[in-house]
């Protein structure tokens, strides 16, 4: 059963120590941008996340929260740069569509940054389609919004 993934909260700390990667990785990629993202991604009492472990260690995460009573917004997407490439980030983000619609939700939504490409091509792969920047990144120069409606009745409550 490698790799697997588990359905966890906020406060475990494989998630947090893999947050931390992310984090670590992202103040890199978007410079003088990286404290404006980061007031945006607070991790305290999310209790929809996912990490996922190849040989029992942790490489990867991701999380959700709501936005309203039917969306959410994808956050904190992370594989370990030694695991990717492998189908790792697709497991991720289908474990979370799956949980947000067996929850009731019909709609997703997410941000990332342009100099993110992988991670643009993963979304794009995966169904999502870009839209207006929304909430707080509207009018953010460096943002990259998109969507994903979930289909419906195959996930009643």
């Amino acid at each position: 059963m490698d790799p697997y993934i588990k359905r966890t909260d906020s406060d475990d700390p494989d998630f947090l120590s893999l947050v931390a990667e992310l984090d670590a990785e992202l103040a890199v990629r978007d410079g003088d941008d990286h404290v404006f993202y980061a007031q945006l991604n607070k991790t305290a009492n999310l209790p929809t996340c996912v990490v996922i472990y190849k040989n029992n260690l942790p490489v990867g995460s991701g999380a959700f929260r709501a936005l309203d009573d039917s969306s959410v917004e994808i956050k904190r997407m992370y594989v370990r740069p030694e695991a990717r490439g492998s189908g790792l980030a697709s497991a991720i983000l289908q474990e979370l569509e799956t949980w947000a619609g067996d929850l009731g939700f019909s709609l997703l939504r997410l941000e990332t940054g342009k100099r993110q490409p992988e991670a643009i091509a993963l979304y794009k792969k995966s169904g999502f389609h870009i839209i207006p920047n929304f909430g707080n990144y509207w009018n953010v120069e460096n943002s990259v919004c998109f969507e994903k409606q979930l289909p419906s009745g195959i996930n009643p409550q």
